[in-house]
């Protein structure tokens, strides 16, 4: 068995029963298969590079060096000589922090509308993080001010309500933060902190329904299996308007992931999935639903994840807004995954330019390339429709004409003709960046 290959298991048994972290959180040391034949626990793989060995020290679970860089963004400041890791069922990510775990997936998997699970990015806030999960015990709690309380198991989800589906763009709120000007506080994030996938499971309000909701019910809110040890640490619980979760029959309780089980890193067994909305109310590893007939104050709703309550979500740089509401939908945005920056072409050779567009779920109707910063600009071609919620691929052929420096530029515009801001737009936090994406290019 390759050492970066999970371990077959038993038919009917969820491979999640069989892997439990090595120290108190996911990146801390190995991840083991405690199920496999004769019971003997050996190593999957570390957070290290395919045939290399585990950058931890099994015994200490001491960190030692993780290098190697990803030789087609060294030019990008952004995330220029960050490791690239392999965390279980991950392939090779871009490292932001271990703990918790913050993976950035690599720009050029961005060419392509689906992103595939082992690719995805991972975004934790607290931790410990959940490394295992046995599905004979795990049940999804729904409670509050309902009629009929429920606790749900998998095979509940599966069978006991309509199966559906959606392809949706899942981003973290401060995708892109790193080129903030002036620099703001949190995770320095480069472009890779999003992706496309298709999401399976039930739909939340058909959940809702079931648990027959009582007649003040205005909110509810969404807790997972990460919790903070401290108690001075506010606990990830995320919420949602009832009105929201009704009137909008593509908000899951997902339990696939581009046809398979959720990834652990990715939500395992469910997490919500709020189609056009920010990755913070997408919450993993989902546990506990609750129904309340107030509006929810905790400290991810009503401190963090907040934006300037102004038509852009933005304020001048360097300066504080007067009101703030939470980040909901996402704005309109495009990212350039081929040709990489620094990238070095001949004259007369025709470039192919190509990567993904999307928005918060009017759609993408047409993309636009220039070559001459901005003064003309030409129509890509659009890929398959996957559904309002997706990226949409593009492409466009550009002739290298002249020797010198090349900027390439790429603007989305969607159904109700929103588009991207030719200059980066700022808030404290870092959210919503969707200015116009550029690459370098050298022409020989």
């Amino acid at each position: 068995m390759s050492p970066h290959e999970l371990p077959k298991v038993a038919q009917g048994v969820s491979r999640r029963r069989f892997v439990r972290a090595l120290g108190t959180f996911a990146g801390s040391g190995l991840w083991w298969a405690s199920g496999r034949p004769g019971g003997v626990p050996q190593p999957l793989w570390g957070a290290g590079r395919c045939g290399a060995p585990s950058p931890y020290s099994e015994a200490t679970g001491e960190e030692v060096a993780m290098s190697r860089s990803l030789d087609a963004v060294e030019t990008d400041p952004a995330i220029a000589g960050r490791p690239l890791v392999r965390y279980p069922e991950k392939t090779d990510l871009i490292l932001l922090t271990s703990r918790p775990p913050q993976l950035e997936t690599p720009k050029r998997y961005f060419a392509h509308a689906i992103t595939p699970n082992e690719a995805f990015f991972v975004r934790y806030h607290i931790l410990p993080i959940p490394t295992s999960v046995d599905l004979a015990t795990w049940r999804l709690k729904l409670g509050g001010v309902v009629d009929k309380p429920l606790e749900l198991s998998m095979d509940d989800l599966k069978t006991k309500f309509e199966k559906a589906s959606v392809v949706a763009v899942n981003q973290c709120s401060g995708n892109g933060r790193s080129r903030f000007a002036p620099r703001v506080f949190g995770g320095q994030w480069g472009d890779g902190a999003m992706g496309n996938a298709e999401w399976t499971g039930a739909r939340l309000r058909d959940i809702l329904t079931a648990a027959v909701p009582k007649p003040d019910a205005v909110e509810v809110t969404f807790n997972g299996l990460d919790e903070p040890t401290a108690p001075s640490v506010p606990d990830f619980v995320k919420s949602l308007r009832v009105a929201h979760i009704v009137d909008d029959p593509d908000v899951l309780v997902a339990y696939e992931m581009n046809g398979q089980a959720l990834p652990m890193l990715n939500g395992f067994p469910a997490r919500l999935v709020v189609p056009g909305w920010y990755s913070t109310y997408w919450v993993k590893n989902l546990s506990e639903i609750t129904v309340l007939d107030h509006e929810f104050d905790g400290f991810w709703m009503k401190t963090a994840y907040r934006i300037p309550d102004t038509p852009c979500g933005c304020v001048e740089p360097g300066s504080k807004p007067a009101r703030t509401v939470p980040i909901n939908r996402m704005n309109v945005k495009s990212v350039i995954a081929s040709p990489a920056d620094g990238t070095h072409a001949r004259v007369g050779d025709v470039l192919k330019i190509e990567g993904v567009a999307f928005d918060g779920g009017y759609g993408v109707t047409e993309v636009f390339v220039s070559s001459d910063g901005g003064a003309t600009w030409q129509s890509a071609e659009l890929g398959r429709d996957f559904g309002r919620y997706s990226f949409r691929e593009w492409s466009c052929g550009l002739k290298a004409q002249r020797p010198g420096p090349l900027r390439l530029m790429v603007r989305a515009v969607n159904r109700v003709g929103e588009s991207q801001p030719a200059e980066p737009l700022w808030n404290p936090a870092g959210y919503l960046r969707n200015v116009v994406d550029h690459v370098d290019i050298q022409v020989m």
